[in-house]
């Protein structure tokens, strides 16, 4: 069996997750002498690439001292909270990094909390020591204290530190002593992240996240919790609500780097993606077709926010965009139901527009710059809040 360690990087944003993610997979040879690594590969797509933030989860592994270490992105906003807890899903431990001058902040804060709630144990890396003024000793006891007031575990606040500068590729054990590499935060993920259990018995994997692809269609991505997945497998999807329905697996793949690499058959503890599934959803469990059983569901935050979302009726009607109908903009959004969890749809007395609910306005505002950006014209109503009374 392949050693495997699955953990997930925590970080506000622009304390450098990003960074440190490009200098680990150069520390472990990724890229080649002919690819020169570009800026920030983890934040590929454009709208994350010009607001500097992480709006979408990804994974990437790499090899290392002999055990494959899947590293997966996390959101550091909490407008995109629905893709923070399916990712904890996946993990067995989290790299929380934090900005040796600023220290915790808030956002870090809610991705922290889903983690401790998850009982995984982090591994603190105080990152940007090379700041002037920065205050590493005290940043390391603001965390413990942070960690203290969200009701952590003994196990969880004897966490392991390691400090350094993501942007110029090292860290170490003291930030006193700067080394010339990145292995003393490879070494600690290796010491205290625990390895997935893996179970024998029937096959149980979560889906976690969905991808598309023009080819292949969806693609479920999820870590295998029980069991072997085997290319041509038939297999039971259980969904939220207890259905059940019979489906078969096509193909397999694995992370490797950035990419995926077609595979036959996946371990339990790895994280894959499967292709061939029908009509699922996230959350739903891929289990045995004979004694199907579900692993229980993810709790995604509810959304706080709404818009109303309408067709273009002004003069400047058609000059924008190509994709104009309000049946154009209703299977778009439909379309984004599929892959984001946090949003809402709602239809309206009216065909042309839709009230649309959100977790917050970036959340929103970023999927309407997408649409934009696909070529869908559309009139955006202003933001509401809101309310709702509790034993009121």
């Amino acid at each position: 069996m392949q050693k495997i360690r699955n953990v997930a990087i925590i970080a506000h944003v622009d304390h450098g997750k990003t960074t440190l993610v490009d200098k680990i997979l150069q520390a472990c040879e990724f890229f080649k002498d002919h690819e020169k690594p570009g800026e920030l590969v983890m934040d590929n797509n454009d709208i994350e690439k010009e607001r500097g933030i992480t709006i979408l989860s990804k994974n990437v592994s790499v090899q290392y001292k002999g055990t494959k270490i899947n590293i997966i992105d996390t959101p550091g906003h909490s407008d995109f909270g629905g893709e923070v807890e399916r990712v904890m899903n996946m993990a067995d431990g989290v790299l929380l990094l934090v900005d040796a001058f600023e220290g915790p902040m808030p956002q870090t804060r809610f991705v922290l909390q889903k983690a401790l709630e998850a009982g995984l144990k982090p591994v603190v890396v105080v990152n940007k020591v090379d700041k002037e003024n920065c205050t590493p000793e005290e940043v390391h006891e603001k965390v413990f204290d942070l960690m203290f007031a969200l009701d952590a575990n003994e196990d969880q606040l004897d966490f392991a530190t390691v400090y350094g500068s993501a942007k110029n590729g090292w860290m170490s054990n003291d930030w006193r002593e700067p080394t010339d590499n990145m292995f003393a935060a490879l070494d600690a993920i290796l010491a205290h992240v625990p390895a997935p259990i893996q179970e024998e018995g029937n096959v149980q994997m979560m889906i976690t996240s969905l991808d598309f692809s023009k080819y292949t269609g969806r693609i479920a991505i999820g870590k295998l919790k029980r069991g072997e997945l085997v290319v041509n497998q038939n297999v039971s999807l259980v969904k939220r609500d207890g259905s059940v329905s019979k489906t078969k697996v096509k193909e397999l793949f694995l992370y490797d780097g950035l990419a995926k690499v077609k595979v036959e058959k996946v371990a339990a503890g790895d994280i894959c993606a499967v292709t061939g599934l029908e009509g699922f959803e996230i959350g739903d469990t891929i289990s045995d077709p004979e004694n199907p059983e579900a692993l229980p569901s993810i709790s995604i935050d509810e959304p706080t926010i709404s818009m109303l979302f309408t067709i273009n009726d002004s003069p400047f009607f058609g000059k924008e965009g190509k994709y104009v109908t309000s049946r154009h903009i209703k299977d778009r959004l439909e379309q984004e139901l599929e892959r984001n969890l946090a949003m809402k749809l709602q239809e309206t007395s009216t065909a042309d527009s839709f009230l649309v609910y959100g977790r917050g306005v970036l959340h929103l505002a970023v999927l309407i710059e997408t649409m934009r950006r696909e070529g869908y014209e559309l009139q955006i109503g202003q933001p509401r809040v809101i309310i709702k009374e509790i034993d009121g």
